[in-house]
């Protein structure tokens, strides 16, 4: 019989001190005793636990400040449904809180037994969200990528969500086989006409609610860093008024999109109508309010899940 690495021991040891501590509720020198081990070792493996993603750790009481700035945040911009997660100002993290919400959101949808169409974005907040849920089977509903899965350089765009969100729950799962960004509006129209692809586009604008993250446009945007676009390109869109994008879609300050070669040759599909769906947009961070601000202002979502700093950002702009 093969023997378990070490790697592997100390992670069901992690598992076993967890569950002991958050689902048995039993104290760090109980783990101890249980397990053998001393206090310290017992806390550091309840705190591997987590950092291993074996537990996942979900705030269900709501908080009143966070209720007040939501209601707030509906009424000001005629949002459909807002969450405001607590602002942690030490976190490193740009998808603290958010993404744990956004999973708590999505499980929800995902629960209904009506068949739904769900779409989805890409960016570091979704796969931090994807990477939150529970294992689930929903064979009910169809999960289409509102984006490309091709990074420039032919390769899996990391940050694309929905592989990985295939693993979690078993349902139908459609890319968008096709680069975010392509050379020129005739290959995005030439691509968009494959047999491949035009189902899905098709089966997107149907869909019933989708989860976007929200990006910033500066130097050091996902965009750019991630290799969609190059650094004049990136200069040029930010003298032209660029503060965000959704899905590669670029807007200015006051929501519209851009009127700029970047943006005509978009692969990704347009943002589903917020007329027939429920468009939820996940951002946090000092860096994102302008581009946060931008899109409720314009329009491109109708529901949002973000902090508190960045909830009275909006509601004093």
């Amino acid at each position: 019989m093969a023997r378990r690495g070490e790697g592997q021991t100390r992670l069901d040891d992690a598992a076993r001190a967890g569950w002991l501590y958050y689902v048995a509720g039993r104290t760090q020198d109980e783990i101890a005793t249980s397990m053998g081990i001393s206090r310290q070792s017992a806390q550091r493996l309840v705190s591997l636990s987590v950092a291993e993603k074996l537990i996942k750790v979900r705030l269900d009481h709501p908080i009143a400040a966070c209720l007040e700035l939501a209601e707030a945040l509906k009424r000001k911009f005629g949002l459909k449904d807002v969450e405001i997660v607590p602002t942690d100002p030490a976190a490193e993290s740009a998808s603290v809180g958010v993404a744990e919400a956004g999973a708590a959101q999505l499980e929800r949808w995902l629960r209904q037994s009506d068949p739904l169409v769900i779409a989805m974005g890409t960016g570091r907040t979704l796969r931090a969200m994807i990477d939150q849920l529970s294992p689930m089977e929903c064979p009910q509903h169809k999960i289409v990528s509102l984006t490309g899965n091709i990074s420039p350089d032919g390769s899996a765009a990391y940050f694309n969500v929905i592989f990985s969100m295939a693993d979690a729950i078993k349902a139908p799962h459609f890319p968008m086989p096709l680069p975010v960004i392509v050379s020129s509006p005739a290959e995005k129209q030439l691509l968009h006409q494959q047999p491949l692809v035009a189902p899905t586009i098709e089966l997107a604008h149907k869909s019933d609610v989708a989860f976007v993250g929200i990006g910033e446009m500066n130097m050091s945007a996902p965009l750019l860093v991630d290799g969609f676009l190059k650094s004049d390109e990136m200069e040029d869109l930010l003298q032209a008024g660029a503060v965000g994008e959704i899905c590669g879609w670029i807007f200015g300050e006051s929501g519209e999109l851009l009127s700029h070669p970047v943006n005509d040759r978009v692969a990704s599909l347009e943002i589903p109508s917020r007329a027939a769906s429920t468009v939820v947009g996940l951002a946090r961070g000092k860096r994102k309010h302008p581009a946060i601000l931008a899109a409720v202002r314009g329009g491109h979502i109708n529901g949002l899940i973000t902090d508190e700093e960045a909830a009275r950002h909006l509601l004093a702009s």
